[in-house]
């Protein structure tokens, strides 16, 4: 038995999420659905986490255990041949059996892109957030510092979540506007559902001065949803990077067999 690791991008536009799910698409069952195809086995594909209906990924990170003799560095040119072009595996490699993409996760790092025009743009429709009114910037990246360390997001996340703790630890949170074009990037240990569409909403009504910059560690202390911003849309969503810890030694090459791709 082996173990190969993929790193993926997609576009989430046309796709009900990650995960699997009856009678609708999803990234997770389109890949191991071409896993199959490639392998002639019963694949599951286990990610680094979840993202939702139109959310986009530049890193995605899973795993998936197999007896094929494919060497780990070949499944991308494989699966990218039997893949729809708005799924691409960047990368592949064999790791120990042990490598599990959700458990080993240290930390990721998501970016949020919002569209700061008066009017919308055809070609960011899918891939950006459109706020067609004037911002205070300086004010944004003030509020921003105050999600920094360890705190209860409870305010910040989807009404009927199921998690055991509501407790999470944000390592940076920065905010760079390069013309109309804002990125909010945010990386964490972990995170709750919705967590980051409900912080850029509630930073973006930081600047149009709906919620004072010093308002947010108050809102982060008494938990309430309804005193946080709203959820924006997920297209302007992308995971960005998943990261490991370096103790996790790649098992490089371990096969040099031919295979023959499937098309």
């Amino acid at each position: 038995m082996r173990n190969i690791k993929l790193t993926i991008e997609y576009d989430g536009t046309n796709y009900f999420g990650w995960q699997v799910q009856d009678n609708v698409v999803t990234i997770q069952g389109t890949i191991e659905e071409a896993l199959e195809r490639l392998l002639g086995e019963k694949i599951t594909l286990i990610g680094s986490g979840r993202t939702d209906r139109g959310v986009h990924a530049l890193g995605q990170v899973a795993n998936f255990w197999t007896k094929s003799n494919i060497p780990g560095d070949k499944f991308k040119y494989a699966l990218n041949s039997l893949l729809p072009d708005d799924i691409t595996i960047v990368d592949s490699e064999e790791v120990e059996l042990k490598f599990h993409s959700r458990f080993h996760a240290i930390k990721k790092r998501y970016k949020y892109l919002v569209y700061n025009s008066e009017m919308p743009r055809a070609l960011y429709r899918n891939y950006a957030y459109h706020f067609p009114y004037n911002l205070n910037i300086d004010e944004m990246i003030k509020a921003a510092q105050h999600f920094i360390g360890t705190h209860d997001f409870k305010a910040f996340m989807a009404a009927g979540s199921d998690v055991k703790t509501t407790v999470r630890t944000i390592y940076d949170f920065s905010i760079v506007k390069n013309k109309d074009l804002i990125e909010f990037s945010v990386e964490g240990n972990g995170f709750l559902r919705n967590m980051v569409r409900i912080m850029v909403g509630t930073l973006l009504n930081v600047g149009i001065g709906k919620i004072n910059a010093e308002d947010v560690p108050k809102i982060i202390i008494e938990g309430e949803r309804k005193n946080a911003g709203p959820t924006i849309p997920p297209q302007g969503l992308y995971l960005e990077k998943v990261f490991y810890p370096e103790k996790i030694s790649w098992l490089k090459k371990l096969h040099v067999l031919e295979y023959k791709r499937v098309f």
